[in-house]
């Protein structure tokens, strides 16, 4: 087998082509969610940060009106 020849099956061969393909449609997947989760990101921590308030805030007033804890007693 001569050098030129196997150049040319070199240059034929689509199995390298295509594996890069995948890794590059891969990689720009990867990069898309990244944008859309830091995107998203900011609005997810104010969204949670009044759910914590309002969780605070409920159970202070539970607390404060001498409740039992949601637990209950017979006498």
């Amino acid at each position: 087998m001569t050098f030129i020849h196997t150049l040319k099956r070199f240059l034929r061969e689509e199995e390298g082509a295509t594996a890069i393909e995948y890794g590059l449609i891969a990689a720009l997947v990867s990069v898309a969610a990244i944008a859309a989760l830091e995107a998203m990101g900011t609005s997810l921590v104010s969204i949670f940060g009044v759910v914590d308030s309002e969780l605070q805030n409920a159970a202070t007033s539970a607390s404060g009106t001498g409740g039992t804890g949601g637990t209950t007693t017979t006498n």
